[in-house]
């Protein structure tokens, strides 16, 4: 009898230490949705400072329209991600986890990982910052249309389940995002609001891909040493490769160069790309540790919370904070936000288990 009682008691004490490190998960979780917004405030305001004001003022510093919106935009992500990966790096230093760091590199969670940042470094965040400068915040909600991808994804490459519920989630996102689509273009958008959204849509393919692709290394390493590892991939890919193929494409070789070398130069928007750096750093780090303690989907979905924080902190740190004009959002933007939110909630989980775990 005191046998099954102590046996019962263990189970018990079991079951709360798993929903309790599971409740952590979620909150780490929604954490990386909040530190994604700040980070993209402080990204955009990083870029419209120092040279960056010149190449996208008026002056525009004798660049043409296609370095503007590629190599440019390219190169914003570039930055940001060094920063980013310095901040990774010199945590991982301060806690002596550079060992750590090299080692894992040439292991297959190592490789995987990289592989996952150059999916959502050079490719998606590049299309992010892109659709960010042309279009603005608008582009932040429909980016996040990344966990119903990688639901998606999950179905196609893992033979995932995609019950009715994260059918009628997708559904939703998918809704909250043509809704953007279609106020955008009827109420007299900026000009490149479209390529803002198709880079905006292009950045949600990458992200849901690379959460399909980290979700196999994120239980076997390290948060800490995973983004390390992404954060140094995408920041040394989009310098060295992605940047001087497009200044290629785009017929001049050597703008590459010019104008890395100007940006790291600009003090005035080193500061906040500093910044920005930082904040990345902390939503990439809790998303992978996020989705090694509650699974790849719901920790999509939480971090896909940056759909309503983006716009938030676009809004108070740029609009308010700075007094830079455009960055107010309509009514139907702020509700499309909402719904994607919920959208993105529904496909990571049933809503009415919340109620059903409180009443247990």
């Amino acid at each position: 009898m005191a046998e099954a009682v102590a046996n019962t008691t263990a189970v018990v004490a079991k079951k709360k230490l798993l929903s309790g490190f599971y409740k952590k998960g979620i909150g780490i979780g929604l954490f990386s949705g909040l530190s994604y917004g700040i980070f993209t405030a402080f990204l955009a305001l990083a870029m419209s400072k120092g040279i960056w004001g010149d190449w996208y003022g008026a002056n525009t510093a004798g660049l043409s329209s296609f370095a503007l919106i590629y190599v440019i935009g390219a190169l914003g992500c570039g930055v940001n991600d060094t920063c980013s990966a310095v901040w990774s790096l010199g945590m991982a230093g301060v806690r002596g986890k550079l060992g750590d760091f090299f080692r894992t590199l040439n292991t297959k969670p190592g490789r995987m990982i990289m592989l996952a940042a150059l999916m959502g470094g050079p490719i998606a965040n590049s299309a992010f910052v892109i659709g960010l400068a042309m279009a603005g915040s608008i582009i932040v909600p429909i980016s996040a249309l990344c966990p119903a991808i990688g639901a998606i994804l999950g179905r196609m490459l893992y033979k995932q389940a995609l019950t009715k519920r994260m059918i009628l989630g997708i559904v939703i996102c998918v809704c909250a995002s043509a809704l953007i689509g279609i106020s955008s273009i009827t109420g007299g958008a900026q000009k490149g609001v479209g390529i803002g959204i198709i880079a905006a849509i292009i950045a949600a393919v990458g992200w849901g891909i690379e959460g399909c692709i980290a979700g196999y290394s994120t239980s076997m390493v390290d948060s800490e040493i995973g983004i390390a590892i992404r954060q140094t991939t995408s920041g040394l890919a989009n310098l060295i490769i992605f940047i001087p193929i497009i200044a290629i494409i785009g017929g001049n070789a050597g703008l590459s160069f010019q104008v890395i070398g100007q940006a790291f130069t600009s003090s005035p928007a080193m500061i906040w790309f500093a910044v920005s750096g930082l904040c990345a750093y902390l939503s990439y780090m809790t998303w992978y540790k996020s989705s090694s303690m509650t699974g790849v989907a719901l920790g999509m979905a939480t971090n896909g919370t940056y759909s309503f924080f983006g716009p938030f902190f676009c809004w108070i740190i740029l609009g308010v904070g700075f007094g830079i004009k455009g960055w107010a959002l309509s009514p139907i933007s702020w509700f499309c936000a909402v719904l994607m939110a919920i959208g993105i909630l529904i496909i990571a989980m049933n809503p009415m288990d919340l109620f059903k775990k409180r009443e247990a």
